[in-house]
């Protein structure tokens, strides 16, 4: 008995890398693993197409695949017989991961330009340590800060005496307040209504291409300003008639194929989750910044920020977008910022004041057990704002979907199981990626549930103490 499965997988790929995709899956994934046979690359009439066939020998099973080329990816899976439902997922995983880290390289060798209109033209960055650590000390639980702000204090105690407790308490409640400059001074451009259109332009080059210039990021960095110099620096297009000039110049060839464009308008996608959320629009900051990210700050929904990075916006599509979007406006109307505070302030008032003699015993252990609480109760609220994201906006797959293309690395990693367990007990608020992701494409009816903190409370405890009864 024969079934029929199939699935797709969206891509940022332009055109003329879809044959460097499936050479790079038959390479690094289906040669790699006995259970693959009859690998095939093709060209038909639904395009290029990379097929194999997956058996163990001595079992009644067998499953044909054809991954078709294109924008989105189509994968077709014909099930002969009864096929374990456990495998056919974890190939649909493994391609979907595949794709992401061919992507990944490409990111690698692919020129991009992002401007919003009406504002000054800024090239393109990494995201340095800098931006990194204000993104993680300042924005959305701010966990980190409060705990590293009472590590020091031990120092500070002999300065102050037994008052140390309540002035850093104070300090850390005054910087707070101002969390939302903080990670606004990190933004390239503010996002308003006057100003809402965000410009994204690729030109993927291919491997050969990419070996042309060497792999060497200052070459592309030159490219990349000449072009900028030449075209948006002069209110022109980017566009290969223009940009051929330059390109010639390293040995290129500006093949249109190689050319994607999109256009957001940024501020009416956070509008419109605002009106969801019933809540008035953040400031909007956004920061050319390669690495996907969003973040929001802020005490209240008056004073809230949100940043989010060009990265999101190239890898994400729009409903994705709105989904992440939701996520961080759950943490703004929840006021989660000064729920963090409260309770890292709590466990630090608690241990000076009340719990002092078990820590002068247990020392360095009391520390690591107390973070490891805090951090724990702390995935509640990243797990409530997914749940409110999808109850709220109605995505609950799409929000997924938008989790596993930014954490598709450690969606790997999360298959030993000693990772899950460190990631679960880790000094991260985010509870672990493959958790968020299942228990998203789980949830049936989403407008149903009436309490989200608490219904995610009791999610995150029963799958740590599941993975100890595996």
């Amino acid at each position: 008995m024969s079934s029929k499965s199939s699935f797709t997988i969206e891509t940022e790929l332009s055109p003329i890398n879809f044959s460097y995709l499936l050479k790079f899956i038959e390479e690094n994934y289906l040669r790699r693993k006995d259970i693959f046979k009859d690998i095939k690359i093709l060209e038909d009439e639904r395009g290029k197409v990379l097929s194999f066939k997956v058996m163990v020998e001595g079992l009644l099973w067998s499953i044909d695949v054809s991954i078709i080329a294109g924008n989105p990816i189509l994968v077709e899976m014909l099930l002969n017989g009864p096929v374990p439902e456990e495998l056919v997922s974890r190939i649909k995983e493994d391609l979907f991961i595949s794709v992401q880290v061919f992507e990944e390289r490409v990111r690698q060798a692919t020129l991009y330009f992002t401007w919003v209109e009406g504002e000054t033209i800024v090239p393109e960055k990494a995201f340095s340590k800098k931006n990194s650590l204000i993104i993680k000390v300042f924005s959305e639980s701010m966990l980190f800060f409060f705990l590293i702000f009472i590590f020091i204090s031990v120092f500070l105690f002999i300065i102050f005496g037994p008052y140390t407790p309540i002035f850093l308490v104070m300090v850390q409640f005054i910087i707070l307040l101002y969390s939302g400059k903080i990670v606004s001074s990190i933004g390239d451009w503010e996002i308003t209504k006057g100003n809402s259109y965000v410009h994204i332009l690729q030109y993927q080059l291919t491997p050969e291409e990419f070996e042309t210039v060497k792999v060497n990021p200052k070459i592309l960095t030159e490219i990349k300003s000449e072009v900028y110099n030449i075209t948006l620096a002069k209110g022109r297009k980017v566009e290969c008639e223009t940009a051929k000039e330059v390109f010639s110049k390293y040995g290129l060839k500006c093949v249109p194929e190689s050319v994607s464009v999109k256009i957001l308008n940024l501020y009416e996608l956070v509008e419109f989750a605002c009106r969801k959320f019933n809540l008035p629009v953040p400031k909007i900051v956004l920061s050319n910044i390669t690495i996907p990210n969003a973040a929001a700050s802020g005490v209240s929904s008056k004073y809230g920020v949100m940043l989010i990075t060009t990265g999101l916006l190239t890898q994400l599509n729009e409903e994705e977008i709105l989904t992440v979007i939701g996520h961080e406006l759950s943490h703004i109307k929840g006021k989660d910022t000064v729920a963090f505070f409260t309770l890292a302030s709590a466990e630090y008032i608690l241990r000076v004041y009340v719990l002092w003699p078990l820590v002068a015993v247990l020392g360095f252990i009391y520390l690591l057990l107390a973070f490891s609480l805090v951090y724990f109760i702390a995935k509640f609220f990243e797990s409530k704002a997914d749940l409110e994201s999808a109850i709220i906006i109605g995505k609950p797959k799409v929000l997924a979907e938008a989790l596993r293309k930014i954490g598709y690395r450690r969606l790997l990693l999360e298959r030993d199981f000693s990772f899950r367990i460190r990631s679960w007990l880790g000094f991260d608020p985010h509870p672990p990626i493959y958790f968020r992701i299942k228990r998203l494409e789980r949830l049936q009816k989403p407008e149903t549930i009436k309490h989200p903190l608490i219904e995610s409370m009791k999610d995150n405890i029963k799958e740590f103490l599941s993975l100890f009864r595996q």
